[in-house]
């Protein structure tokens, strides 16, 4: 009953333009902190995150190679619980040299994150559950709106998902800009939705699974009510617009 409920309330909140609030200003990374492995948070390592034509861009314009620098950005104002997120993203550009060969036209918005001033310094992705964003490679299917899952565990179908990335039923996209919104309910449910199209349900957000980090191994099998968004660098260029969140209750 409650996916039946929710599902109704989803086709309600994507048909109404109305209470979002704008997580980036268009200008500058205000309220945004950066985490890349191997350093700090705060530390923009190359100037790995930068804004560019009113968006928030992943640029390797200053780097060599990759260095397994994945990277980061946090929106630091607020933690968020039950919400609609949306936002668009472009792949573009070369993949850079020594970054994983899975990382080819890969990104992701990390919901529920944990609070970056909690990440170890060579930690490389936050607990959170992940939207994992591809692009097209010139050939075969790649589905976006994927979910994997670093540090945690979720049920699809009300099945335990056993592998840490699972597709979703989207078409595949090439280079353009392409709309995601993500509708969550605390740690009880979460719709992917791809250019208006339902590409993914899953439910069950609890501590867990592969990617662990050393403080969090006491909390395994706690839920993930809520937590913080963030986008993703993994090497190959991004950019990411018209990023804006909708609180539901």
């Amino acid at each position: 009953m409650f996916f039946i409920i929710s599902f109704i309330i989803s086709l309600f909140l994507l048909d109404n333009n109305k209470n979002w609030v704008e997580l980036f200003n268009g200008n500058n990374l205000d309220g945004w902190e950066i985490k890349i492995t191997g350093y700090k948070l705060g530390k923009n390592y190359r100037n790995t995150f930068k804004v560019k034509d009113g968006a928030i861009t992943v640029s390797y314009e200053d780097y060599k190679k990759f260095g397994g620098r994945f990277g980061h950005i946090f929106y630091t104002k607020n933690e968020f619980q039950n919400y609609v997120l949306s936002l668009d993203y472009k792949f573009s550009g070369e993949h850079l040299k020594g970054a994983p060969g899975w990382s080819i036209k890969n990104s992701g918005v990390m919901l529920h994150s944990q609070n970056p001033y909690t990440m170890l310094k060579n930690q490389e992705f936050p607990v959170s559950a992940e939207a994992q964003l591809l692009g097209g490679i010139g050939s075969g299917d790649r589905t976006t709106g994927n979910i994997c899952t670093p540090g945690i565990d979720v049920d699809i179908n009300n099945i335990k998902a056993e592998n840490h990335c699972i597709n979703s039923k989207s078409m595949t996209y090439d280079d353009k800009w392409v709309n995601i919104k993500i509708i969550v309910y605390s740690d009880s449910l979460i719709h992917h939705v791809v250019e208006s199209d339902t590409v993914l349900t899953y439910s069950n957000l609890r501590v867990g699974g592969e990617f662990i980090p050393k403080n969090y191994q006491s909390r395994v099998g706690e839920s993930l009510k809520k937590g913080y968004i963030s986008l993703q660098s993994e090497g190959h260029p991004v950019a990411f617009r018209n990023i804006k969140i909708r609180q539901i209750f």
